[in-house]
Protein backbone atom coordinates (compact mmCIF):
# COMPACT_ATOMS: atom_id res chain seq x y z
CA UNK A 1 0.00 0.00 0.00
CA UNK A 2 1.27 3.33 -0.32
CA UNK A 3 2.79 5.63 1.96
CA UNK A 4 2.54 9.42 2.60
CA UNK A 5 4.44 11.47 0.11
CA UNK A 6 7.05 13.38 2.89
CA UNK A 7 9.63 15.66 1.66
CA UNK A 8 11.71 16.29 4.89
CA UNK A 9 14.03 18.82 2.62
CA UNK A 10 15.43 16.06 0.14
CA UNK A 11 13.16 17.19 -2.80
CA UNK A 12 12.69 20.03 -5.23
CA UNK A 13 8.18 20.68 -6.01
CA UNK A 14 9.13 18.73 -9.68
CA UNK A 15 10.54 15.84 -8.38
CA UNK A 16 7.69 15.75 -5.57
CA UNK A 17 5.65 16.18 -8.73
CA UNK A 18 6.68 12.98 -9.75
CA UNK A 19 6.71 10.80 -7.25
CA UNK A 20 2.79 11.79 -6.86
CA UNK A 21 2.08 10.74 -10.21
CA UNK A 22 4.20 7.69 -9.64
CA UNK A 23 2.40 6.32 -6.65
CA UNK A 24 -1.01 7.35 -8.63
CA UNK A 25 0.12 4.99 -11.77
CA UNK A 26 0.92 2.17 -9.56
CA UNK A 27 -0.14 0.80 -6.31
CA UNK A 28 2.72 -1.26 -6.02
CA UNK A 29 4.89 2.02 -5.83
CA UNK A 30 5.85 2.87 -2.01
CA UNK A 31 7.71 5.95 -0.82
CA UNK A 32 10.83 5.09 1.58
CA UNK A 33 11.00 7.30 4.28
CA UNK A 34 14.92 6.82 4.69
CA UNK A 35 15.70 7.11 0.93
CA UNK A 36 13.03 9.28 0.07
CA UNK A 37 12.55 7.08 -3.44
CA UNK A 38 9.81 5.14 -4.70
CA UNK A 39 9.97 1.33 -4.77
CA UNK A 40 8.85 -1.41 -6.09
CA UNK A 41 8.00 -5.09 -4.27
CA UNK A 42 7.10 -8.34 -5.84
CA UNK A 43 7.35 -11.81 -5.32
CA UNK A 44 10.51 -13.48 -5.81
CA UNK A 45 8.22 -16.73 -7.62
CA UNK A 46 6.95 -14.30 -10.32
CA UNK A 47 10.24 -13.06 -11.33
CA UNK A 48 11.06 -16.58 -12.94
CA UNK A 49 9.00 -18.57 -16.05
CA UNK A 50 6.34 -20.71 -15.52
CA UNK A 51 5.67 -24.06 -16.26
CA UNK A 52 2.20 -23.97 -16.99
CA UNK A 53 0.11 -22.35 -20.12
CA UNK A 54 -3.51 -21.13 -19.16
CA UNK A 55 -5.76 -21.12 -21.97
CA UNK A 56 -5.80 -17.38 -23.71
CA UNK A 57 -8.23 -14.59 -22.90
CA UNK A 58 -11.05 -13.71 -25.96
CA UNK A 59 -9.29 -11.23 -27.85
CA UNK A 60 -10.78 -8.36 -30.75
CA UNK A 61 -10.46 -10.70 -33.71
CA UNK A 62 -8.59 -8.11 -35.40
CA UNK A 63 -6.09 -9.26 -33.45
CA UNK A 64 -3.01 -11.28 -33.85
CA UNK A 65 -1.75 -13.16 -30.94
CA UNK A 66 1.85 -12.99 -29.97
CA UNK A 67 3.66 -15.19 -28.09
CA UNK A 68 7.35 -15.38 -26.58
CA UNK A 69 9.21 -18.08 -28.01
CA UNK A 70 10.43 -18.95 -24.22
CA UNK A 71 6.96 -18.51 -22.65
CA UNK A 72 4.93 -21.64 -21.67
CA UNK A 73 2.34 -20.77 -24.32
CA UNK A 74 5.03 -20.59 -26.99
CA UNK A 75 4.15 -23.26 -30.25
CA UNK A 76 7.69 -23.84 -30.65
CA UNK A 77 9.23 -27.10 -29.06
CA UNK A 78 10.81 -26.98 -25.78
CA UNK A 79 14.30 -28.43 -27.69
CA UNK A 80 14.06 -25.08 -29.89
CA UNK A 81 13.88 -22.41 -26.96
CA UNK A 82 17.81 -21.18 -26.06
CA UNK A 83 19.07 -20.69 -22.93
CA UNK A 84 19.34 -17.60 -21.32
CA UNK A 85 23.15 -17.20 -21.71
CA UNK A 86 22.49 -18.06 -25.29
CA UNK A 87 19.48 -15.25 -24.89
CA UNK A 88 21.92 -13.00 -24.26
CA UNK A 89 24.87 -13.67 -26.66
CA UNK A 90 22.82 -13.87 -29.56
CA UNK A 91 21.18 -10.43 -28.16
CA UNK A 92 24.69 -8.86 -28.35
CA UNK A 93 25.16 -10.52 -32.04
CA UNK A 94 21.94 -8.65 -32.81
CA UNK A 95 22.68 -5.25 -31.40
CA UNK A 96 26.22 -5.96 -33.08
CA UNK A 97 24.45 -5.39 -36.47
CA UNK A 98 21.98 -3.05 -35.90
CA UNK A 99 25.01 -0.45 -34.62
CA UNK A 100 27.09 -1.74 -37.70
CA UNK A 101 23.63 -1.04 -40.07
CA UNK A 102 23.74 2.51 -38.39
CA UNK A 103 27.29 3.19 -38.79
CA UNK A 104 27.49 1.87 -42.12
CA UNK A 105 24.21 3.66 -43.46
CA UNK A 106 22.98 0.00 -44.71
CA UNK A 107 19.87 -0.94 -44.71
CA UNK A 108 17.94 -4.03 -43.50
CA UNK A 109 18.15 -6.30 -46.82
CA UNK A 110 22.19 -6.05 -46.01
CA UNK A 111 23.00 -6.94 -42.62
CA UNK A 112 26.87 -6.90 -41.44
CA UNK A 113 27.59 -7.82 -38.09
CA UNK A 114 31.03 -8.72 -36.58
CA UNK A 115 31.83 -12.41 -37.19
CA UNK A 116 31.60 -14.42 -33.76
CA UNK A 117 31.95 -18.37 -34.11
CA UNK A 118 29.57 -20.05 -32.59
CA UNK A 119 27.02 -17.71 -32.60
CA UNK A 120 23.75 -17.24 -34.98
CA UNK A 121 21.83 -14.24 -34.73
CA UNK A 122 18.52 -14.17 -33.26
CA UNK A 123 16.18 -12.92 -35.57
CA UNK A 124 13.57 -12.61 -32.78
CA UNK A 125 12.20 -13.48 -29.65
CA UNK A 126 8.20 -13.10 -29.97
CA UNK A 127 6.16 -15.33 -32.43
CA UNK A 128 2.70 -14.99 -34.08
CA UNK A 129 1.49 -16.78 -37.10
CA UNK A 130 -0.26 -15.99 -39.69
CA UNK A 131 -2.11 -17.83 -43.09
CA UNK A 132 -0.29 -17.52 -46.81
CA UNK A 133 -1.75 -18.53 -49.95
CA UNK A 134 -5.21 -20.09 -51.12
CA UNK A 135 -5.98 -22.71 -49.94
CA UNK A 136 -4.25 -21.40 -46.57
CA UNK A 137 -1.23 -22.64 -44.83
CA UNK A 138 -0.23 -21.16 -41.26
CA UNK A 139 3.02 -20.58 -39.96
CA UNK A 140 4.53 -19.19 -36.98
CA UNK A 141 7.17 -16.32 -38.18
CA UNK A 142 8.97 -13.74 -35.56
CA UNK A 143 8.13 -10.21 -35.67
CA UNK A 144 10.81 -7.76 -36.22
CA UNK A 145 10.46 -3.93 -35.95
CA UNK A 146 14.17 -3.89 -37.59
CA UNK A 147 13.75 -5.56 -40.88
CA UNK A 148 12.00 -4.84 -43.57
CA UNK A 149 11.77 -7.94 -45.91
CA UNK A 150 9.47 -10.46 -44.67
CA UNK A 151 9.91 -14.20 -45.59
CA UNK A 152 8.94 -17.79 -45.01
CA UNK A 153 10.79 -21.18 -45.48
CA UNK A 154 9.89 -22.29 -48.77
CA UNK A 155 9.67 -25.61 -51.10
CA UNK A 156 11.93 -27.02 -52.35
CA UNK A 157 13.86 -26.06 -49.64
CA UNK A 158 17.91 -26.47 -49.99
CA UNK A 159 18.22 -25.95 -46.54
CA UNK A 160 15.76 -25.44 -43.91
CA UNK A 161 15.10 -26.82 -40.52
CA UNK A 162 11.56 -27.80 -41.69
CA UNK A 163 10.04 -30.69 -43.44
CA UNK A 164 8.41 -31.03 -46.93
CA UNK A 165 4.77 -30.67 -45.31
CA UNK A 166 5.42 -27.26 -43.29
CA UNK A 167 7.32 -25.50 -46.01
CA UNK A 168 5.47 -23.14 -47.94
CA UNK A 169 5.00 -24.20 -51.60
CA UNK A 170 3.87 -21.16 -53.89
CA UNK A 171 2.20 -24.01 -56.46
CA UNK A 172 0.11 -25.50 -54.20
CA UNK A 173 -1.62 -21.46 -54.18
CA UNK A 174 -3.94 -19.91 -56.34
CA UNK A 175 -3.12 -16.82 -55.60
CA UNK A 176 0.76 -16.67 -55.79
CA UNK A 177 2.72 -15.00 -58.68
CA UNK A 178 6.27 -14.51 -59.00
CA UNK A 179 7.96 -11.34 -59.05
CA UNK A 180 10.08 -10.68 -62.56
CA UNK A 181 13.72 -9.08 -61.86
CA UNK A 182 12.89 -6.96 -64.29
CA UNK A 183 9.62 -5.17 -62.57
CA UNK A 184 9.15 -2.12 -60.66
CA UNK A 185 8.41 -4.31 -57.25
CA UNK A 186 12.03 -5.96 -57.86
CA UNK A 187 13.18 -2.94 -58.01
CA UNK A 188 12.12 -1.57 -54.36
CA UNK A 189 14.43 -4.78 -52.99
CA UNK A 190 18.08 -3.75 -52.44
CA UNK A 191 20.08 -6.53 -52.43
CA UNK A 192 18.22 -7.91 -55.94
CA UNK A 193 19.36 -10.01 -58.88
CA UNK A 194 18.17 -12.11 -61.34
CA UNK A 195 17.83 -15.79 -61.77
CA UNK A 196 17.79 -17.53 -64.66
CA UNK A 197 13.96 -18.01 -65.03
CA UNK A 198 14.11 -14.27 -64.88
CA UNK A 199 12.87 -14.18 -61.34
CA UNK A 200 14.02 -11.63 -58.83
CA UNK A 201 16.25 -12.99 -56.25
CA UNK A 202 16.69 -11.51 -52.72
CA UNK A 203 19.71 -12.80 -50.05
CA UNK A 204 20.45 -11.49 -46.43
CA UNK A 205 23.53 -12.65 -45.30
CA UNK A 206 24.33 -12.00 -41.77
CA UNK A 207 28.25 -11.37 -40.53
CA UNK A 208 28.01 -15.03 -38.31
CA UNK A 209 27.81 -15.88 -42.23
CA UNK A 210 23.98 -16.98 -41.49
CA UNK A 211 21.80 -16.19 -44.10
CA UNK A 212 18.27 -16.38 -45.96
CA UNK A 213 17.90 -16.24 -49.91
CA UNK A 214 15.47 -17.36 -52.26
CA UNK A 215 13.05 -15.62 -54.60
CA UNK A 216 10.38 -12.53 -53.87
CA UNK A 217 6.77 -13.56 -54.60
CA UNK A 218 3.67 -12.71 -54.02
CA UNK A 219 0.60 -14.07 -52.27
CA UNK A 220 -2.40 -13.53 -49.99
CA UNK A 221 -1.80 -12.75 -46.37
CA UNK A 222 -3.97 -14.28 -43.85
CA UNK A 223 -3.61 -11.96 -40.64
CA UNK A 224 -6.29 -13.01 -38.08
CA UNK A 225 -9.70 -14.68 -38.93
CA UNK A 226 -9.98 -14.29 -42.80
CA UNK A 227 -8.84 -10.76 -42.49
CA UNK A 228 -6.67 -10.88 -45.46
CA UNK A 229 -4.07 -8.93 -47.41
CA UNK A 230 -4.13 -9.54 -50.80
CA UNK A 231 -0.70 -9.75 -53.00
CA UNK A 232 1.77 -9.28 -50.25
CA UNK A 233 5.48 -9.51 -51.16
CA UNK A 234 7.79 -11.51 -49.30
CA UNK A 235 10.43 -13.39 -49.80
CA UNK A 236 10.39 -17.42 -50.50
CA UNK A 237 13.76 -18.18 -49.12
CA UNK A 238 14.84 -21.74 -50.31
CA UNK A 239 18.44 -21.74 -48.73
CA UNK A 240 18.33 -20.86 -45.43
CA UNK A 241 21.61 -21.65 -43.48
CA UNK A 242 22.17 -20.97 -39.30
CA UNK A 243 20.15 -21.06 -36.68
CA UNK A 244 16.74 -19.17 -36.89
CA UNK A 245 15.10 -19.87 -33.90
CA UNK A 246 13.49 -22.91 -35.37
CA UNK A 247 10.76 -20.38 -36.34
CA UNK A 248 8.98 -20.32 -40.18
CA UNK A 249 10.38 -16.91 -41.00
CA UNK A 250 9.97 -13.23 -40.23
CA UNK A 251 7.79 -10.39 -40.55
CA UNK A 252 9.58 -6.97 -41.13
CA UNK A 253 7.69 -4.57 -39.50
CA UNK A 254 10.21 -1.69 -40.59
CA UNK A 255 9.83 1.84 -42.16
CA UNK A 256 10.74 0.81 -45.74
CA UNK A 257 7.92 0.19 -48.17
CA UNK A 258 8.39 -3.01 -48.60
CA UNK A 259 7.77 -4.05 -45.12
CA UNK A 260 4.39 -5.50 -43.61
CA UNK A 261 3.52 -1.90 -41.73
CA UNK A 262 4.02 -0.29 -45.10
CA UNK A 263 1.77 -2.63 -47.70
CA UNK A 264 -0.52 -3.23 -44.92
CA UNK A 265 -1.05 0.82 -44.87
CA UNK A 266 -3.60 1.06 -48.06
CA UNK A 267 -6.32 -1.13 -45.89
CA UNK A 268 -5.24 -0.07 -42.33
CA UNK A 269 -3.57 3.24 -42.10
CA UNK A 270 -0.34 3.70 -41.57
CA UNK A 271 -0.20 2.69 -37.87
CA UNK A 272 0.12 -0.78 -35.98
CA UNK A 273 0.25 -1.64 -32.53
CA UNK A 274 1.68 -4.67 -30.80
CA UNK A 275 1.74 -5.76 -26.38
CA UNK A 276 4.57 -7.94 -26.20
CA UNK A 277 3.97 -10.28 -23.23
CA UNK A 278 6.56 -11.16 -20.44
CA UNK A 279 8.35 -14.57 -20.52
CA UNK A 280 6.57 -15.69 -17.50
CA UNK A 281 3.42 -14.74 -18.76
CA UNK A 282 0.71 -17.55 -18.92
CA UNK A 283 -0.90 -15.72 -21.91
CA UNK A 284 -0.79 -13.79 -25.15
CA UNK A 285 -0.58 -10.73 -26.33
CA UNK A 286 -1.25 -9.08 -29.69
CA UNK A 287 -0.21 -7.39 -32.80
CA UNK A 288 -2.53 -5.34 -34.02
CA UNK A 289 -2.90 -3.10 -37.54
CA UNK A 290 -5.19 0.14 -37.89
CA UNK A 291 -6.27 2.45 -35.14
CA UNK A 292 -6.54 1.25 -31.68
CA UNK A 293 -9.60 1.30 -29.31
CA UNK A 294 -7.49 2.00 -26.37
CA UNK A 295 -7.40 5.17 -24.64
CA UNK A 296 -4.76 7.30 -22.67
CA UNK A 297 -1.53 6.42 -24.57
CA UNK A 298 0.75 8.98 -24.34
CA UNK A 299 3.08 10.40 -27.52
CA UNK A 300 6.43 11.33 -28.52
CA UNK A 301 7.76 11.82 -31.94
CA UNK A 302 9.04 9.42 -34.16
CA UNK A 303 11.83 10.54 -35.42
CA UNK A 304 13.14 9.62 -39.17
CA UNK A 305 16.66 9.83 -40.19
CA UNK A 306 17.62 9.52 -43.69
CA UNK A 307 21.28 7.24 -43.19
CA UNK A 308 19.11 4.41 -41.16
CA UNK A 309 15.77 4.93 -42.72
CA UNK A 310 14.05 1.20 -41.30
CA UNK A 311 14.51 2.28 -38.46
CA UNK A 312 12.29 3.81 -35.40
CA UNK A 313 13.59 6.87 -33.61
CA UNK A 314 12.58 8.55 -30.41
CA UNK A 315 13.99 11.03 -28.08
CA UNK A 316 14.73 9.70 -24.58
CA UNK A 317 14.82 12.84 -22.60
CA UNK A 318 16.09 11.09 -19.25
CA UNK A 319 15.47 8.53 -16.78
CA UNK A 320 14.51 8.10 -13.68
CA UNK A 321 15.50 5.70 -10.97
CA UNK A 322 13.53 5.93 -7.42
CA UNK A 323 12.36 8.84 -8.73
CA UNK A 324 15.67 10.17 -8.90
CA UNK A 325 16.86 11.51 -12.62
CA UNK A 326 20.13 10.49 -13.86
CA UNK A 327 22.67 13.49 -13.59
CA UNK A 328 23.00 13.75 -17.45
CA UNK A 329 22.41 16.14 -20.21
CA UNK A 330 19.60 15.25 -22.52
CA UNK A 331 21.61 15.73 -25.79
CA UNK A 332 23.36 12.55 -24.24
CA UNK A 333 20.33 10.38 -25.11
CA UNK A 334 19.58 12.67 -28.49
CA UNK A 335 22.64 13.45 -29.85
CA UNK A 336 23.65 11.28 -33.18
CA UNK A 337 22.88 8.55 -33.64
CA UNK A 338 20.53 8.64 -31.04
CA UNK A 339 17.86 6.34 -29.54
CA UNK A 340 16.51 3.16 -31.49
CA UNK A 341 13.02 0.75 -30.26
CA UNK A 342 13.33 -2.38 -31.79
CA UNK A 343 11.12 -5.41 -30.84
CA UNK A 344 13.82 -7.76 -31.51
CA UNK A 345 16.66 -6.40 -29.38
CA UNK A 346 15.93 -7.92 -25.53
CA UNK A 347 18.31 -5.82 -23.49
CA UNK A 348 18.13 -1.99 -23.32
CA UNK A 349 21.71 -0.47 -24.28
CA UNK A 350 22.18 2.82 -23.20
CA UNK A 351 25.23 5.64 -23.78
CA UNK A 352 28.05 4.45 -21.93
CA UNK A 353 27.63 8.03 -19.58
CA UNK A 354 23.96 7.14 -19.40
CA UNK A 355 24.45 3.57 -18.58
CA UNK A 356 27.01 3.99 -15.74
CA UNK A 357 25.03 6.90 -14.37
CA UNK A 358 22.00 4.31 -14.31
CA UNK A 359 23.85 1.46 -12.63
CA UNK A 360 25.38 3.27 -10.38
CA UNK A 361 22.22 5.09 -8.75
CA UNK A 362 20.69 2.09 -8.92
CA UNK A 363 23.00 0.32 -6.61
CA UNK A 364 23.42 2.72 -3.95
CA UNK A 365 19.35 2.79 -3.74
CA UNK A 366 20.09 -1.47 -3.86
CA UNK A 367 22.31 -0.88 -0.82
CA UNK A 368 19.63 0.01 1.65
CA UNK A 369 17.92 -3.63 0.81
CA UNK A 370 21.74 -5.60 1.66
CA UNK A 371 21.00 -7.62 -1.07
CA UNK A 372 24.12 -10.18 -1.77
CA UNK A 373 25.59 -9.53 -4.92
CA UNK A 374 26.63 -11.83 -7.66
CA UNK A 375 29.00 -11.88 -10.45
CA UNK A 376 27.92 -10.67 -14.15
CA UNK A 377 25.81 -12.50 -16.34
CA UNK A 378 26.80 -12.45 -19.92
CA UNK A 379 26.22 -8.61 -20.38
CA UNK A 380 24.24 -7.87 -17.44
CA UNK A 381 27.36 -6.34 -14.60
CA UNK A 382 24.64 -5.98 -12.06
CA UNK A 383 23.49 -8.61 -10.38
CA UNK A 384 22.16 -9.95 -7.27
CA UNK A 385 22.01 -13.28 -5.23
CA UNK A 386 17.82 -13.78 -4.43
CA UNK A 387 18.37 -17.39 -2.96
CA UNK A 388 15.95 -17.92 0.14
CA UNK A 389 14.20 -14.55 -0.58
CA UNK A 390 10.43 -14.60 -0.45
CA UNK A 391 10.27 -10.58 -2.36
CA UNK A 392 12.27 -8.68 -3.80
CA UNK A 393 11.73 -4.71 -3.29
CA UNK A 394 14.00 -2.44 -6.07
CA UNK A 395 13.61 0.75 -6.78
CA UNK A 396 11.13 2.09 -9.62
CA UNK A 397 12.92 3.11 -13.50
CA UNK A 398 11.11 5.42 -15.79
CA UNK A 399 11.99 6.22 -18.91
CA UNK A 400 11.08 10.00 -20.08
CA UNK A 401 10.75 10.44 -23.57
CA UNK A 402 9.94 14.15 -25.12
CA UNK A 403 6.21 14.98 -25.77
CA UNK A 404 4.99 13.88 -22.05
CA UNK A 405 5.58 10.12 -22.72
CA UNK A 406 6.54 7.86 -19.94
CA UNK A 407 7.19 4.28 -19.27
CA UNK A 408 6.78 3.52 -15.62
CA UNK A 409 8.75 0.12 -16.13
CA UNK A 410 7.00 -2.78 -13.86
CA UNK A 411 9.54 -5.52 -12.52
CA UNK A 412 9.63 -7.96 -15.55
CA UNK A 413 11.39 -4.37 -17.07
CA UNK A 414 13.69 -3.66 -14.45
CA UNK A 415 15.02 -7.05 -13.72
CA UNK A 416 16.53 -10.24 -15.79
CA UNK A 417 15.61 -13.57 -13.56
CA UNK A 418 17.72 -16.01 -15.12
CA UNK A 419 16.71 -18.59 -12.27
CA UNK A 420 15.16 -18.10 -9.00
CA UNK A 421 18.30 -17.46 -7.24
CA UNK A 422 19.92 -14.91 -9.61
CA UNK A 423 18.55 -11.52 -10.81
CA UNK A 424 19.99 -8.68 -12.67
CA UNK A 425 19.87 -5.28 -13.65
CA UNK A 426 18.06 -5.33 -17.16
CA UNK A 427 20.39 -2.87 -19.01
CA UNK A 428 23.47 -3.21 -20.39
CA UNK A 429 25.89 -0.45 -21.84
CA UNK A 430 26.04 0.28 -25.85
CA UNK A 431 29.79 -1.68 -25.58
CA UNK A 432 30.78 -0.93 -29.00
CA UNK A 433 31.77 2.80 -28.72
CA UNK A 434 30.50 6.56 -27.58
CA UNK A 435 28.81 6.97 -30.30
CA UNK A 436 26.98 3.56 -30.92
CA UNK A 437 23.18 3.70 -31.07
CA UNK A 438 21.04 3.44 -27.89
CA UNK A 439 18.46 1.19 -28.25
CA UNK A 440 14.56 0.52 -26.27
CA UNK A 441 14.75 -3.66 -26.04
CA UNK A 442 11.78 -5.50 -25.71
CA UNK A 443 12.26 -6.23 -21.79
CA UNK A 444 11.13 -2.39 -21.20
CA UNK A 445 7.83 -2.80 -23.71
CA UNK A 446 6.93 -5.43 -21.92
CA UNK A 447 3.02 -5.44 -21.28
CA UNK A 448 2.67 -1.92 -22.73
CA UNK A 449 0.54 -1.05 -25.86
CA UNK A 450 3.06 0.19 -28.21
CA UNK A 451 1.91 2.29 -30.88
CA UNK A 452 3.59 2.59 -34.05
CA UNK A 453 1.37 5.83 -35.63
CA UNK A 454 3.69 6.40 -38.85
CA UNK A 455 1.20 9.03 -40.60
CA UNK A 456 1.44 11.30 -37.72
CA UNK A 457 5.08 10.23 -37.17
CA UNK A 458 4.45 9.35 -33.69
CA UNK A 459 5.09 6.66 -31.05
CA UNK A 460 2.64 5.87 -28.32
CA UNK A 461 2.94 3.87 -25.04
CA UNK A 462 0.21 2.94 -22.85
CA UNK A 463 0.00 0.85 -19.35
CA UNK A 464 -1.46 -2.58 -19.16
CA UNK A 465 -1.95 -3.27 -23.35
CA UNK A 466 -1.92 -7.19 -22.63
CA UNK A 467 -4.79 -7.04 -20.11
Amino acid sequence: MAQTVSNHGRFPPHILLLLCALLFHSSLAIVDGNTGGTWLVADVQSLYQKPVCSPPKEINSKRLPITHRSSPCSPLSADSKPSHAQILKNDQVRVSSIQSRIRDGKRSFSVIVPAKPGLSLDIGNYVVKIGMGIPRKDFYVAVDTGSDLSWINCYPCLSCHGKPTTLYNPTRSRTHTDILCNSTDCMRIDQHSCSAYKRCNYKVIYGDMSQTNGYIVRDTLFLSGFDTLPNFIFGCGNNNTGLFGKVDGLIGLGRDNISLASQASSKYGAIFSYCLPSVTSTNDGYLLFGKSTLSNTKFTPMIKKPSSPSFYYLNLTTILVGSYPLDVSSTVFTRDPGIVIDSGTVITRLPPVAYDKLKTLFQQLMDYQNYKKSPPFEILDTCYNITGLDKVRLPTVSLVFSGGAVLDLDIPGILYTPDPTLTCLAFANTSGGAYDVGIIGNTQQQTFDVSYDIANQMIGFRQGGCS
